[in-house]
């Protein structure tokens, strides 16, 4: 078992982090545009979001829920911040001659109870599939992590689900279309998850023997507000 070091003694745990936070905004700002597949009509923002899950427990699986924590935390602010700047940018009045405001507000305009969900969903979401994730890994004793990652990319995808869907369009929506918009969407990002599993084992193969670490997080404090490692 490794102990948790400073995250600025491992070699990758920056790229990861970053990468993470990057497909997190990346994914809220496609969320824009809705899309039909078959039946079902989605966001465009889950073609990238469940990567952000995978990342997530890549964090967790080589680094420990400890640093993982921060990079969730990390991930809240820029996504809060990224609200803020965009609805600045809306309000500013327009330069004379540049004719595309009405076109940029119907674009990135964020619908103030929308957001709330997303950013509520997201921040108990990845928290729950960290934990479940860091849990199972001591209960299976580091074994079957195809078990692990699909398990909790289950539970955390399932209260992400469900808190956004319920923030987002409770009493707006009928609940019959609100039951089918979240079990599709969970349905989707858990098969999602499975798909790309053996990716999963490629880079989490490679982060641990590159880093020489394979934490257990058999004492952690497992407080989401708990800051230290």
């Amino acid at each position: 078992m490794a102990t948790n070091k400073a995250s600025n003694s491992y070699r990758y745990f920056d790229l990861v982090g970053m990468g993470f936070v990057a497909i997190l905004l990346i994914s809220n700002i496609a969320a824009q545009k809705l899309f039909a597949f078959g039946p079902f009509t989605f966001t465009a923002g889950i073609v990238v979001f469940p990567v952000a899950y995978i990342f997530g427990d890549i964090l967790t699986e080589v680094y420990g829920y400890a640093l993982s924590r921060r990079v969730i935390w990390t991930g809240f602010f820029c996504n809060l911040f990224l609200v803020i700047v965009i609805w600045i940018a809306i309000e500013l009045p327009p330069a004379p001659g540049w004719p595309f405001q009405e076109q940029f507000e119907t674009v990135l305009g964020l619908i103030p109870r929308v957001v709330a969900a997303s950013i509520i969903a997201y921040w108990a979401g990845e928290f729950s599939n960290s934990y479940v994730l860091a849990k199972m890994k001591v209960w299976t004793a580091g074994r079957h992590l195809w078990m692990r990652t699909i398990g909790s990319t289950i539970v955390g995808q399932a209260v992400d689900t469900v808190l956004f869907i319920t923030v987002a369009f409770g009493g707006i929506l009928p609940v019959d279309v609100l039951v089918k918009a979240a079990v599709s969407g969970h349905l989707f990002k858990v098969l999602y998850e499975a798909a790309i599993t053996p990716v999963t084992y490629i880079v989490v193969r490679f982060l641990k023997q590159a880093e020489n670490t394979d934490f257990y997080d058999r004492t952690t404090n497992f407080n989401p507000f708990h800051f230290r490692a």
